[in-house]
């Protein structure tokens, strides 16, 4: 009865952990909803060409992060479902000036969709910048420190490597998109062969397929078959298509497996495969920027339904005669859509969410905030004022203006409900000829701050796209920043004692462009010269979504 009575209590001791631990986290409309499902997506923010490497029974994710620095971020999960950001690989994007903050002219450029490896004891990461070449970076710890960056082949217009390592031929391969065919004008997938070290091309490689903007390809080697994973623009929509071949060079059969429902708006396609302790199937995808008609500049400028930008979904898989049939196939066609939601993957883990609130205590920045560029670092600080983030002001670079200013700091969107940002700002050591203040940018920007007049006075102003209005001049040292949205419309408030705002500025709608979805955060940069700061206290988000308490 003794032991009864222990294992009793121990279980009910488990179940009140469980519950606690569920209770200290947020659920909302997408994500863990905490009784043993999930409704897509599962990371509804701009994480945009995702990779999964599974070691153990955790998995790491790689998404691409074009000229934001520090660059791929990478991010940790029990489940699939759950998701939290562990690092990045690089602190810096450091084979081109161009991203330095004396150029300030990567925009669309950096590094697209890369590959996360783990072989023999050592990480990977592969990618491409378009306008340079193809480079890898490698660490005995997924957490770092990662290599520098090395190129391992000198090309433009080439995309999306991923490695494979075949241990039956002992030998590994690297496939990409080679860019377009002089001859057949379409994407070519091309596989090299590669040292078993990881760290070079050892052939000039071979064209395996061509397609109209085929790329994001992946290899995988299931019961004797290759399979390669590409995604490739078909009749108006970027599809999911599979290669199946008994040998790594074919010839390939071919077969779309994914496509959007009818009625959709935006394509789904581009994951990784990964596979559960039960044995289960699964895929993430993403959801493909939705096009406008006409493209404007800066990556082609979209309508409001991509403002987040491409999250990640996750989709059963299910085997038919040795093909996978991604999410559900409603119409029989064998051909499979996305899914709204599903039974999560694995169990008995908590709610859990990429980092977005910070205090700014800790002596390193967390891993959601990127810097727009290479940050010049004797311009910002964590320490010179504990528990402050100091941005110290210094003057763009070019024709000046928002695109043009060094050290800009933003995190992703989260979600496309609603959402409420609060940041408290000390702005006693600005300077005139400096603004500073809340931004949201994307292909655009949208800034709520304070400019400081030749005559010291503090002035409030509204900058959209370029577009300024001036408001009250603030005689305080501490502002309240808050913008508020609700899907892609939003607003911004200040206020003086952290309790009573006041709207300023007229709504506006967020936007997808330059590649990214919608991103929040701090600027600062002083037209006059080198001079003035603010003070960052702390920033705090409310979203409709998944959040660790």
């Amino acid at each position: 009865m003794k032991n009864q009575a222990c294992r009793l209590a121990m279980v009910l001791f488990v179940i009140v952990l469980a519950c606690n631990t569920q209770a200290a986290s947020q659920m909302g409309s997408w994500g863990d909803q905490g009784d043993g499902t999930y409704k897509n997506p599962v990371l509804n923010a701009d994480y945009p060409d995702v990779d999964i490497e599974q070691v153990g029974d955790t998995y790491y994710m790689i998404t691409s992060t074009n000229h934001y620095a520090p660059g791929m971020t990478l991010l940790k999960s029990k489940d699939i479902v759950n998701w939290r950001m562990i690092g990045h690989v690089f602190e810096k994007l450091t084979w081109e000036p161009t991203y330095n903050f004396d150029r300030m002219s990567g925009y669309r450029l950096g590094v697209w969709a890369g590959d996360l490896a783990y072989h023999d004891g050592t990480w990977y990461c592969y990618f491409i910048d378009t306008r340079s070449g193809l480079y890898m970076s490698s660490a005995e710890e997924i957490t770092g420190p990662w290599s520098r960056p090395i190129c391992m082949l000198k090309k433009q217009r080439w995309t999306d490597p991923a490695a494979f390592w075949d241990e039956d031929a002992k030998q590994a391969y690297l496939v990409c998109n080679f860019g377009p065919d002089p001859v057949q004008k379409k994407n070519q997938t091309r596989l090299f062969k590669m040292s078993w070290d990881g760290k070079k091309l050892v052939d000039e490689g071979t064209a395996l397929y061509h397609g109209s903007g085929a790329e994001a390809a992946k290899i995988y080697k299931i019961n004797g078959f290759y399979y390669i994973f590409l995604a490739e623009w078909i009749e108006g929509d970027r599809k999911q298509l599979v290669l199946r071949s008994k040998s790594m060079y074919g010839p390939f059969e071919r077969k779309i497996v994914m496509e959007k429902a009818a009625g959709a708006r935006r394509s789904v396609c581009q994951g990784a495969l990964v596979q559960a302790a039960d044995g289960s199937w699964w895929y993430t995808h993403q959801l493909v920027q939705h096009r406008a008609k006409t493209k404007g500049t800066f990556a082609g400028r979209t309508t409001g339904s991509s403002y987040e930008g491409r999250s990640q979904w996750l989709v059963p898989v299910r085997w038919r005669d040795g093909w996978p049939v991604l999410g559900e196939d409603p119409d029989g066609n064998g051909i499979g859509n996305t899914v709204s939601g599903w039974t999560r993957p694995i169990q008995g883990h908590p709610i859990d969410a990429p980092q977005t609130d910070d205090e700014f205590d800790a002596e390193k920045l967390g891993p959601q905030w990127q810097w727009n560029h290479n940050p010049r670092d004797d311009r910002w600080s964590l320490t010179e004022r504990r528990g402050w983030l100091c941005l110290r002001a210094d003057v763009p670079v070019n024709d000046g203006g928002f695109w043009n200013a060094s050290n800009t700091i933003s995190q992703r969107l989260m979600g496309k409900g609603k959402g409420v940002v609060t940041a408290k700002v000390d702005i006693s050591g600005m300077e005139p000829g400096q603004q500073a203040g809340f931004c949201h940018h994307s292909g655009q920007f949208i800034l709520l701050g304070i400019r400081v007049d030749a005559d010291g006075n503090k002035r409030m102003i509204f900058n959209n796209n370029g577009k300024v209005k001036a408001g009250p001049i603030v005689r305080e040292d501490v502002i309240y920043y808050r913008t508020q949205n609700d899907g892609n419309q939003a607003f911004y408030e200040y206020s003086s004692d952290g309790e009573t705002f006041k709207r300023f500025g007229e709504p506006f709608r967020l936007e997808f462009g330059r590649w990214r979805g919608d991103r929040l955060g701090f600027y600062c940069w002083n037209d006059s010269g080198p001079a003035g700061h603010i003070d960052i206290d702390y920033f705090h988000y409310d979203y409709d979504g998944p959040k660790r308490r």
